[in-house]
């Protein structure tokens, strides 16, 4: 099971706050347990799901540091101003348990 906060947000998103979660188990997204779901985001969020619930290697997947291996960071696609009115969001991912959910 994976848990995907919203971390930090770079200009404006109309969709997402920052705290906001998405829980993904397996090949289905509680939707119960999400908070907010962007369409911008879910392609880049959706591509590395089901590797990192499966086999956690966020250091050999280049989505964080060796200092923080306990996490994956992805961002939605929007690049924000100058060239949209909208602004990257920064998720942080980890790997879960459904007892810790």
């Amino acid at each position: 099971m994976l848990e995907i906060v919203v971390h930090e947000i770079r200009g404006k998103c109309v969709v997402h706050k920052i705290g906001d979660k998405i829980i993904i188990d397996g090949p289905r997204i509680v939707v119960e347990r999400t908070d907010a779901l962007c369409i911008h985001a879910l392609p880049t969020l959706l591509h590395y799901a089901l590797i990192l619930e499966h086999k956690w290697c966020p250091v050999e997947l280049g989505l964080t540091t060796p200092k923080d291996t306990g996490h994956a960071y992805m961002q939605c696609v929007d690049p924000g101003e100058p060239y949209t009115e909208g602004g990257t969001v920064i998720f942080k991912c980890r790997r879960t348990s459904q007892k810790e959910l």
